[in-house]
């Protein structure tokens, strides 16, 4: 089992914006992926298994739905507490960030923010608690980056709505209780809907041969005249708004997240330049390596400047969904770029498993590209300042 030596660098005293709260969260995060997440990843990885056992502890550390209320049984947290707890698990593993950014962004807010009183009272403390997961169908085999062209479709059948169609690259698919699941009605609506494992007709196979994000399980949702109860309509959106409110809320989470996984490989790839000697002493002492870290450290902080601004204009209700676009984008490639210059410091041994930087690496090639590309998220920012759309 690996022993956790990370050490967090804030080299902006970004310590002094949060408040003893927040501090405390997150320490209780990082002391649970320390604990439990550390010593078993790489095995995880290695075997491409999603451990379940940290499902509980996910939950009882508050990852679960961070800012839903007590009165649904969520922690009632703030926005800089959901983004400090994701933070915190990417640094773990970005598939266990996913795991709980899903059940979150993907599931609880949807269910909290556009569905009945019933449902929310039916659904969120099981979900908050861990005793349900769920998943998120957006993405189909024909149609990612443009959701709109979305072939699952359910009619109205009187009593119930038949469901068909198919989703692919879900994450928690395979062991998920619920799916929120988007799809076109009669007239061409897109509409959401919870649609429960056990229901005839619903399968979710698993996706395998996977170089990224193994430790977290990734599947598909497929619907062959699945009969969905009409309650389990989510009653108060209607539209792509629906889902992409959704992403709004995970693409914040993932910004957070992805500079947990920056500092993993940063702190990992200093304190390996103290210790490697070559040439009569420690490669840290060399000028390309003391460029390397000073570019990482920098750009980290950059990102939590970025990140911490962007959490309070959230707080205020005041964060735009191209400012969210934004920091996704910036962050995920700042911490793609410095797993990649982390692994030019640890050498060779950068692409073993005794060191966290090949694991981030291969992760982080997926978080550039999920919810919202990389070059998406461009074009978003691209049409928020010009006003042209470039997408039609």
């Amino acid at each position: 089992m690996a022993t956790d030596n990370f050490q967090a660098h804030d080299y902006y005293l970004m310590d002094e914006l949060l408040s003893d709260e927040h501090k405390l969260i997150r320490d209780t995060a990082r002391a649970w992926v320390k604990k439990e997440v550390t010593p078993i990843v790489e095995e995880a990885c290695q075997t491409t298994t999603f451990p379940k056992q940290w499902i509980k502890g996910l939950a009882e550390i508050g990852a679960f739905g961070p800012y839903i209320p007590a009165e649904y049984g969520g922690p009632g947290l703030d926005q800089i507490s959901y983004g400090l707890i994701m933070q915190e698990l990417e640094r773990g593993d970005s598939g266990l960030r996913s795991t709980a950014s899903v059940q979150s962004s993907l599931v609880m807010y949807p269910i909290y923010a556009y569905g009945s009183e019933e449902q929310k009272k039916k659904y969120l403390p099981k979900l908050a608690a861990g005793d349900l997961m769920g998943c998120f169908g957006l993405t189909e085999p024909d149609h990612g980056s443009n959701p709109n062209g979305m072939l699952t479709n359910f009619k109205d059948k009187g009593d119930h709505y038949l469901l068909n169609g198919a989703k692919m690259w879900i994450s928690n698919s395979p062991f998920a209780d619920i799916a929120i699941v988007w799809a076109k009605d009669e007239s061409g609506e897109i509409r959401g809907l919870i649609v429960e494992r056990g229901d005839p007709g619903f399968t979710t196979p698993e996706t395998h041969g996977k170089w990224s994000l193994r430790a977290s399980a990734t599947g598909e949702l497929v619907f062959d005249n699945v009969k969905v109860p009409k309650e389990n309509l989510l009653p108060n959106v209607k539209g792509l708004k629906g889902p992409l409110g959704c992403l709004n809320s995970a693409r914040f989470g993932i910004a957070w997240g992805v500079i947990g996984a920056a500092m993993d490989c940063y702190d990992s790839a200093l304190r390996y330049s103290k210790e490697r000697i070559q040439f009569g002493k420690p490669i840290g002492a060399f000028q390309l390596t003391q460029k390397k870290l000073a570019e990482m450290i920098t750009e980290i902080t950059k990102a939590q400047l970025l990140t911490w601004r962007l959490g309070v204009l959230k707080n205020e209700n005041r964060a735009t969904p191209a400012q969210i676009s934004m920091a996704k984008r910036n962050n995920v490639n700042m911490a793609l770029q410095i797993a990649r210059e982390a692994r030019q410091i640890h050498g060779g041994m950068g692409i073993t498993g005794e060191y966290p930087i090949m694991r981030h690496m291969m992760n982080l090639e997926s978080v550039i590209t999920y919810e919202g590309t990389h070059d998406i998220h461009l074009l978003i920012t691209g049409m928020d300042v010009t006003g042209f759309n470039a997408f039609s």
